[in-house]
């Protein structure tokens, strides 16, 4: 920030925007460390996404959270973009440059492995990914990283998942294969981590889970853990279960010390997320 006087500012985008959780969060982690920083909450419709960046650039907005929609055809409308959103094929973080220019970061599938890594090693057995979406592009490539030995892809809403297969082929050290497309998700064996990264998604209401173990760890994305059919699953096979406020939290934490280079205290974080979601 070139005058101090000046506040820093960080803007939600999103199409809806209300409802989400970013300002209520970012508000508690900065009047903890005493920052000057301004948050913001702005409804934007997709086609006008173009417009509404080239405005937070000119305005010198720190940085952007995208939610929704949006995360997608940002990937084309920034300066460039991290190897991560690049390869997921969209961001939730856009952050100013020295130069004035948004960069894009993806930091979804760090924060899914953060939390996983307060139970497990996610990289201890292979693993069931539940979705094709973007958090399950991130979340496989940062497993694949990590040195998972395998990752099978289900998706029991029926879109293809070629393409993400070959995509984590393709990194080194990759090796991924395709559940077959069917009413029951089966977990083999082999398995030890089970994600179900379906984007806030529901499941098809026909899908069945099966073959769930007490030595699995069973995660869900979603922020409604009490309706969650996986983690209803998991509690019934005594699985160790790890749920979308942990998940969200994590991601959170990164994407704040991302923007500011302070790591904000995660119970905090926590906390005003189960206030937020009145849990």
């Amino acid at each position: 920030m070139t005058n101090p006087a000046l506040q820093e500012v960080i803007a939600l985008l999103g199409h809806p925007a209300a409802g989400n959780p970013a300002q209520y969060l970012f508000e508690r982690v900065v009047a903890r460390d005493s920052l000057d920083w301004r948050f913001l909450t702005l409804e934007v419709e997709p086609e006008r996404l173009r417009e509404a960046l080239a405005g937070a650039a000119a305005m010198g907005f720190r940085g952007c959270l995208l939610a929704g929609p949006l995360r997608q055809p940002a990937v084309a409308l920034v300066a460039s973009v991290s190897p991560a959103a690049h390869f997921a094929g969209g961001c939730n973080l856009l952050e100013l440059d020295d130069s004035g220019r948004l960069v894009g970061h993806l930091t979804g599938g760090r924060g899914m492995l953060e939390a996983i890594r307060r139970h497990a090693d996610p990289t201890a057995a292979a693993t069931v990914i539940i979705g094709t979406g973007l958090l399950a592009r991130a979340t496989a490539l940062e497993l694949t990283l990590a040195g998972v030995p395998e990752i099978l892809i289900a998706d029991p809403w029926y879109n293809d998942p070629a393409e993400l297969v070959a995509a984590i082929n393709g990194v080194e050290g990759g090796r991924a294969s395709a559940l077959p497309a069917a009413e029951f998700v089966q977990i083999p064996e082999s398995v030890g981590l089970v994600i179900a990264a379906h984007d806030s998604r529901p499941l098809p209401e026909a899908t069945g889970l099966t073959d769930f173990r007490s030595d699995l760890v069973v995660v869900d994305a979603s922020l409604s853990p009490q309706t969650s059919p996986v983690l209803q699953a998991a509690t019934t096979a005594r699985s160790c279960r790890v749920n979308g406020l942990e998940v969200a939290t994590a991601i959170m934490a990164i994407t704040f010390h991302q923007l500011t280079g302070i790591d904000p205290d995660t119970e905090l974080l926590r906390e005003a997320l189960d206030e937020f979601l009145d849990y």
